[in-house]
């Protein structure tokens, strides 16, 4: 789960995920009270060394790298990201990390193409260098590379939008972490197929609840064990694939009301472990 579900104090949540029998983690924010990337060498050290006390690892850097507008520019888009991923890397050869991730791209014009590898292509062309020159620094670092899907204007809404902007890449050493309920709230509902479709490209799931409005889309958040998606379907074919690790996320949606959201993360991390057996 990502660090901060576990408890804002670091040192807190790695009591707590210990405590419930986790042994790898994600790290985003809420790490000795910054956000990753902002982690000077000397924290980057502590931090280790607490991780280590415990007998745990890193799994995925979690970093928001490329999470931004393409529609800045290359320019704007490398002045704001290219220093970060330095800074990341850096971190990453004292955390010794799984995984790194990048984010994948946003577009203010989202609504206006359907097909975002077409656009990409013909109104952004630098994009797919800038991403293969970031997973090839992250490569030469000695780490691997995942790219996550966001919920907001992201260039990947569709599992052909995913697929077709590996294929632009054709680079072998970077994987998806296919955020379920961010790929639904770009307009794919979750379902076996659509996991199915991109599974040769996933290596990291994040799962979180969510209930559907009339429309179909994302209206409350809500426990994994209500959630309107096949959870239990999605996660027994993960599973049934081999996908190494999964991992859970907070809902995205507004509160409903009379609704339980007490100890929601321990519920829903008791679920996954029932499912998985």
């Amino acid at each position: 789960m990502l660090n901060s579900m576990a408890g804002k104090d670091f040192i807190t949540s790695l009591d707590t995920q210990r405590a419930w029998g986790i042994r790898i983690l994600d790290l985003k924010s809420d790490v000795l009270g910054k956000d990753l990337a902002a982690l000077n060498d000397d924290e980057a050290i502590l931090v280790k060394q607490h991780i280590d006390e415990r007998g745990m690892s890193v799994h995925c850097m979690s970093s928001v790298i490329f999470d931004g507008d393409i529609e800045t520019g290359e320019e704007a888009y490398r002045k704001k990201y290219m220093p970060m991923l330095e800074r990341i890397i850096s971190i990453a050869k004292t955390l010794r990390p799984a995984l790194v991730r990048l984010i994948a791209a946003t577009s203010g014009k989202r609504t206006e193409f359907s097909d975002s590898v077409s656009y990409i292509r013909n109104s952004h062309p630098w994009l797919v260098p800038l991403y293969r020159e970031a997973i090839s620094a992250v490569n030469h670092a000695g780490f691997r590379l995942t790219i996550e899907n966001e919920c907001h204007n992201c260039i990947f809404s569709t599992p052909d939008e995913v697929i077709g902007f590996y294929e632009a890449l054709g680079m072998d050493n970077v994987s998806f972490t296919y955020d379920v309920q961010n790929l639904w709230q770009m307009g794919t509902f979750p379902a076996v197929d659509v996991y199915k479709k991109i599974s040769s490209l996933v290596d990291y799931i994040h799962v979180k609840g969510g209930i559907a409005g009339a429309d179909g889309r994302v209206l409350y958040r809500s426990a994994l064990a209500d959630a309107s998606w096949p959870v239990t379907d999605i996660i027994r074919a993960a599973v049934m694939d081999n996908c190494p690790v999964l991992c859970l996320n907070p809902s995205h949606g507004g509160s409903k009301e009379g609704y339980d959201y007490t100890n929601v993360t321990k519920r829903d991390f008791d679920f996954v472990r029932l499912i998985i057996g």
